[in-house]
């Protein structure tokens, strides 16, 4: 789905990096003005996932927009057929998730919190292959509630369901049960005790956003960029212990996308926000727009077209 090519000045740009905080500038001052990855087309890929490729489509526009040639290459399947592509050298840039990212690689890892998830994807990454800077935008699983129970109990946090005087239920598929982020451990990592299990198989689907507005669960564990939260003015909780690992978007890329093209896709990455994935998320779920409109569209709100 979706191609388009869009017009962005160094002007915009550099406006839109101060705006992030990310750099001063153009991108591509440090090159002296040149095109990045001068040569072949950078090759860019993506999962076969709707959100993943609408975020490797504005990759792939706001490279364009710099002059630098792309070849896409999106919907290729899971890191078992892809990730070898990109270690092969086949594959030069490709959004991905850093907790999931680094449970493929370090399948034992005991990392679980966003900074030290990056430190160790960083190390664990392959030579040739390296990570960008990670995005504050997450697509992962998290404690979700709806909006009337957040304020009546004024939660925030995973931390605040101590506060909760009446019984709790979580929902979510069968095996969480048994997961650490199951009701024993959330006694375990928050002390929260006594919450019951209500298993719930559609994977944070309809089902278990009707159970939450029904109140026959107060807790269901859907990821954080599922467009059903902003449809259903549902709330995901803060994990500041860990419970569920991080996952923030982060691109991967290899030794071809240089400094001057590494820039550009840093300024993305920090413009990117929870909130705008799940407007983008939405957007091709609600409207059904094609990757390539709705990448144009959030460049262009982000002064970075």
């Amino acid at each position: 789905m979706r191609r388009r090519t869009i017009a962005l000045s160094t002007a915009l740009l550099a406006g839109a990096l101060a705006l992030s905080g990310c750099a001063s500038g153009d991108p591509l001052a440090d090159s002296g003005g040149e095109t990045p990855t001068s040569g072949e087309p950078l090759v860019i890929g993506s999962q076969d996932y709707y959100s993943n490729e609408i975020i490797a489509e504005i990759y792939a526009q706001a490279l364009e927009a710099q002059g630098v040639e792309v070849e896409r290459e999106f919907r290729i399947g899971q890191r078992e057929v892809y990730l070898p592509e990109l270690e092969a050298g086949k594959i030069d840039l490709f959004p991905e998730y850093t907790g999931n990212l680094l449970q493929y690689w370090e399948p034992d890892t005991e990392a679980r919190l966003s900074d030290d998830v990056y430190t160790a994807l960083d190390a664990a990454t392959p030579d040739g292959l390296r990570v960008l800077a990670q995005s504050p935008a997450t697509d992962q699983d998290a404690y979700t509630v709806t909006a009337d129970f957040a304020k009546q109990w004024q939660l925030t946090d995973i931390d605040d369901l101590a506060k909760v005087d009446t019984k709790l239920t979580l929902g979510g598929n069968s095996e969480a049960e048994t997961r650490p982020y199951g009701p024993a451990g959330l006694a375990q990592t928050y002390g929260i005790e006594g919450v019951g299990f209500t298993p719930i198989e559609d994977g944070g689907g309809p089902l278990t956003v009707k159970a939450l507005q029904d109140n026959s669960i107060q807790l269901a564990i859907i990821y954080t960029a599922d467009p059903s939260a902003a449809e259903n003015d549902l709330v995901a909780l803060n994990d500041t212990k860990g419970i569920f690992l991080a996952s923030h978007v982060v691109p991967l890329a290899s030794d071809r996308v240089d400094d001057a093209a590494a820039k550009i896709i840093d300024s993305v990455s920090a413009a990117m926000t929870p909130a705008d994935l799940l407007e983008l998320n939405a957007r091709s779920v609600g409207e059904e727009l094609p990757a390539a409109q709705i990448a144009g569209d959030w460049l262009a709100e982000q002064d970075l077209a």
